[in-house]
């Protein structure tokens, strides 16, 4: 926040961002092979970037993936054995997450509310975090804008450690010291949490065929927000055709040469700062 403001920082985090936004699409082309295993889920993933570039909610959009996932599972259960065995097979397991509505005054309290709720929500790779804060931070709350969202991001690719850790920086944007550790706290929470209680549901849900069908309609349904959010963060990100370059050339080495994306993050780095000094 302090460096941010000289030019030669602006300049390095102006070639940071293309090479985020590289490092996005890698880890969409990557899952993509993995997780987009028959037609139908890649109509599943298609509906679920209309629904999501359409605004809606991206919880809701995630369960409509999970049952459009599961739908052929279930038309086959009804077909042949009747209702009763959808029923009796269907895993005991709910998702849930209260869903951040209209725009509201800053509060450590929303702030921790916020993050918790996307640490509990959250499905799919890390990067799935970006369209969780998008839609959150900028979009309803306007407590960021696109570029401080970018730029946070950029700083979370910087540090060692997970995606999430890119939270931190966002609470203390927004809140301070304090923001920091709430944010911090409220993304991680959920996670100790559900992995004490979910330890016995594990062995059912993965006998389920149902429930497997409807992990596989989540994980397109990611996938999809993923792919959206990189596009919309890519328009505020690639701005002129230097920026074009960076995320090109980016792109190109990471899938094809598979290059560590820290090398191109210092590399880009070291570039804008004598671009701009």
């Amino acid at each position: 926040m302090r460096y941010g403001t000289l030019p030669q920082v602006d300049g390095a985090l102006y070639a940071l961002k293309p090479v985020v936004i590289a490092i996005v699409v890698q880890a969409f082309w990557k899952l993509r092979r993995t997780a987009v295993k028959t037609k139908w889920l890649a109509t599943v993933a298609v509906v679920a970037g209309v629904l999501y570039a359409l605004r809606v909610h991206e919880l809701l959009t995630l369960l409509i993936a999970g049952g459009l996932g599961a739908a052929p599972m279930i038309f086959e259960l009804l077909s042949r054995r009747g209702p009763a065995l959808l029923f009796t097979t269907m895993t005991p397991a709910r998702l849930f997450g209260a869903a951040v509505t209209a725009a509201a005054p800053f509060g450590m309290w929303r702030l921790f509310m916020v993050f918790a709720k996307i640490g509990a929500v959250l499905f799919g790779s890390g990067y799935v975090l970006l369209a969780f804060l998008r839609s959150d931070l900028v979009d309803r709350l306007h407590w960021l804008t696109e570029r401080q969202l970018l730029d946070s991001v950029a700083v979370g690719q910087l540090t060692p450690g997970p995606v999430f850790t890119t939270a931190t920086f966002i609470g203390y944007v927004i809140g301070g010291v304090r923001g920091a550790i709430v944010a911090s706290v409220g993304i991680f929470a959920p996670a100790f949490l559900f992995v004490a209680i979910s330890g016995f549901l594990i062995p059912s849900i993965r006998r389920s065929a149902l429930a497997s069908s409807m992990l596989d309609g989540l994980v397109v349904g990611s996938l999809a927000l993923m792919g959206v959010v990189a596009w919309q963060l890519g328009r505020a990100a690639i701005t002129d055709l230097p920026t074009l370059t960076i995320a090109i050339t980016s792109a190109i080495l990471l899938l094809t040469l598979r290059i560590n994306s820290a090398w191109l993050i210092v590399v880009a780095g070291i570039l804008g700062w004598l671009y701009h000094g």
